[in-house]
């Protein structure tokens, strides 16, 4: 069905989200991970030869001396997200632990409604008490083939904490020690590990999304078909 003035093309939704607050934000961060990031990958190529004086390798050089600032800025604009979502994390690593832990139903209840855009929650699973989960939960439920796999909410639980305590000890590492006692393999385990962890939760979550959406077009489509062929 062609798009009508009623239903806002995903172009239209996008460019009214970006005049939004929390857009605008988030335009402003990406664009600088990407710039400084950018700018700390063309030093370390040696991209700049005018930088490297008296050499690229010597300490007081103009390029280690950048890369050092680009290196804090990025750390900096991590601990944006690390920090600051880290109260919410913890959050839901309690209600995990009453979950897996305790044993108590409650947990996972809390867990499916702080997380129900993509967790669909099994109302066969023992000891749930589907009257506990709000209407858009349980009509997410009637729009999916199957419901999500508890462990994808392991993975994401703790791929966002972990992100938060990775950053936490690259914080450390590179507030608490200068560019020249600093080891450097410090700086790169770090944020490839913060990385690795967030980008895990990010694409469990990405993919719940896909198949649910799909799953429900699928289902309308069938639910179509069906009341054509009763007339």
């Amino acid at each position: 069905m062609a798009p009508t003035t009623q239903q806002p093309t995903k172009t239209q939704a996008f460019l009214h989200w970006t005049l939004t607050p929390l857009g605008i934000f988030t335009i402003i961060y990406g664009l600088n991970i990407i710039a400084w990031g950018g700018m700390l990958f063309l030093l370390i190529c040696n991209a700049a030869p005018a930088m490297c004086h008296p050499s690229c390798s010597a300490e007081n050089s103009p390029r280690q001396i950048w890369i050092e600032i680009d290196s804090q800025i990025l750390n900096a604009l991590f601990c944006v997200t690390g920090f600051g979502l880290a109260p919410w994390r913890i959050r839901d690593v309690h209600y995990w632990c009453r979950w897996r832990l305790a044993g108590s139903m409650t947990g996972l209840t809390r867990l499916s409604q702080t997380h129900d855009g993509w967790f669909v929650l099994d109302s066969q699973y023992p000891g749930m008490d589907m009257s506990s989960i709000d209407a858009d939960s349980v009509e997410l439920l009637k729009g999916c083939t199957s419901p999500t796999p508890l462990w994808k909410m392991d993975a994401v639980v703790w791929g966002n904490m972990l992100n938060t305590v990775f950053q936490v000890c690259l914080a450390v590492c590179m507030w608490a020690m200068n560019r020249f006692t600093r080891p450097s393999w410090t700086t790169g385990l770090f944020v490839c590990l913060a990385c690795l962890v967030g980008a895990v939760a990010g694409v469990v979550v990405w993919l719940e999304k896909r198949r649910c959406r799909l799953s429900k077009v699928s289902c309308k489509l069938s639910s179509d078909s069906d009341s054509v062929e009763k007339v």
